[in-house]
C-alpha cells in the first residue's frame, strides 16, 4: 500500500489566484508559509520558514478565493504532486506542489450554506467551516491550468 499525503498549518503569502480552465473549471493557487522554530545547541533561537505551493480545483477553489486573504491561517490536507516541463532555456524545470482535498480556515469565516461540517478534530480555537473536494479530482495537465 502507498500512501501519498500532505498536511499543513500556516499563513497565506498572497491572495488566492483563482481563474478558471477553457473548460470552466475553477482552479486556485495559494502559497503558505509555514515556520519551525528550535534553539540551537549554542542556545540561540532559530526559525526556518518553508513555502508551499498549493492548488485547489472547483467549489473549495471557489470558496478559498471568497474568503481567503493574504497573512489568512489555513489548515490544508492534500497529495503531492510533481510537473515537469522545459523551459525557454532549454533547462528542465520542476515544481511540486499540495493538490488540496481538504482545507480548514483558522480565522474564521462565514460558513457559507453547503458547505461541509467544522472538522472536530481541529485546534480547540474556534477554527471555522471545513471544506472538503465534492468530486474527485481528475488528471491535469500542466498545460491545462491558466497561470
Amino acid at each position: 500500500m502507498d500512501l501519498n499525503r500532505a498536511t499543513i498549518l500556516g499563513r497565506l503569502t498572497r491572495d488566492p489566484e483563482v481563474k478558471n480552465t477553457p473548460s470552466g473549471r475553477t482552479v486556485a493557487k495559494l502559497g503558505v508559509a509555514t515556520n519551525r522554530v528550535w534553539t540551537d545547541q549554542s542556545g540561540q533561537k532559530q526559525e526556518k520558514v518553508e513555502y508551499h505551493n498549493c492548488v485547489l480545483w472547483g467549489k473549495i477553489a471557489d470558496i478559498a478565493g471568497q474568503y481567503l486573504t493574504k497573512g489568512k491561517r489555513v489548515y490544508v490536507e492534500g497529495r503531492l504532486q510533481t510537473s515537469d516541463w522545459m523551459g525557454t532555456d532549454g533547462v528542465k524545470k520542476y515544481r511540486t506542489e499540495i493538490i488540496v482535498d481538504n482545507m480548514i480556515m483558522l480565522d474564521g469565516g462565514t460558513r457559507t450554506s453547503g458547505s461541509a461540517p467544522v472538522n472536530n478534530s481541529a485546534p480547540a480555537e474556534d477554527p471555522g467551516p471545513s471544506y472538503q473536494q465534492e468530486e474527485p479530482v481528475e488528471e491535469v495537465k500542466v498545460e491545462d491550468i491558466p497561470f
